[in-house]
């Protein structure tokens, strides 16, 4: 198998009069087409760790590596194409805009990646939601959606690049039983059946027993093994 996301003692303090150290000296490989959870207490890091390992934050010492590369020094230009590239999120709250339909909020990544004109956007954007059972919602706003319907979108919207890799944060954190249910079916298909990397934080233990293997941080280090 190969790592497509790598850690290498990564450690992430905030600076002040107190340092507040948010992931310590950590170390993991995540590899292609790899089911992973992330877990642990209220905070303890897993977000923290999310976000770096998205390169949505950079560490205060040690690397990311994505592919091989070490993004840990990269300019923003670098790291914005790079997430957008290879790299969807799926965050607990999913953040539609308000004022765009729903085909609309899909097609924007799709848009500030600029490889495709507007006609394929807008078919690709409908594709998407239509395998996720939403063509229908697809002119409505979110307001007009359930909350299972809006991170359904959401997860649309982080396909829409086909990324190898997604990145989700307590992404039924906001969920009645059903819609959860709904949410970590795709999940999980995104990647026993589509090959994607997944890696999510959940406080759910049904849900992440349900990953290939459960990693563990508390108080900003991995438990040891990591491995269920």
């Amino acid at each position: 198998m190969t790592a497509v996301l790598e850690a290498e003692h990564l450690t992430r303090r905030l600076p002040g009069e107190v340092v507040v150290t948010l992931v310590e000296d950590v170390s993991l490989q995540i590899q292609k087409g790899e089911f992973v959870a992330i877990n642990g207490p209220s905070g303890s890091g897993k977000s923290s760790l999310l976000y770096l390992l998205g390169l949505l934050d950079l560490p205060t010492s040690g690397a990311v590596r994505l592919n091989g590369e070490d993004m840990s020094h990269s300019g923003e230009d670098q790291l914005a194409r790079a997430r957008l590239e290879h790299m969807g999120f799926v965050f607990q709250s999913h953040f539609l805009l308000p004022e765009f339909s729903t085909v609309e909020n899909v097609a924007l990544p799709m848009r500030r990646l600029g490889k495709l004109d507007d006609t394929e956007i807008v078919r690709r954007a409908t594709e998407i939601l239509e395998t996720l059972g939403l063509k229908q919602e697809r002119h409505k706003l979110p307001k007009q959606l359930s909350g299972g319907q809006s991170q359904r979108v959401a997860i649309a919207r982080a396909l829409g690049n086909n990324p190898a890799i997604i990145l989700a944060d307590e992404p039924t954190g906001n969920l009645d039983t059903k819609s959860s249910a709904i949410v970590q079916g795709i999940l999980k298909g995104l990647a026993r059946e589509h090959g994607r990397t997944v890696v999510v934080v959940t406080h759910d233990p049904q849900f992440a027993a349900q990953a290939d293997r459960i990693i563990t941080i508390v108080d900003g280090r991995i438990l040891h093994p990591s491995y269920t």
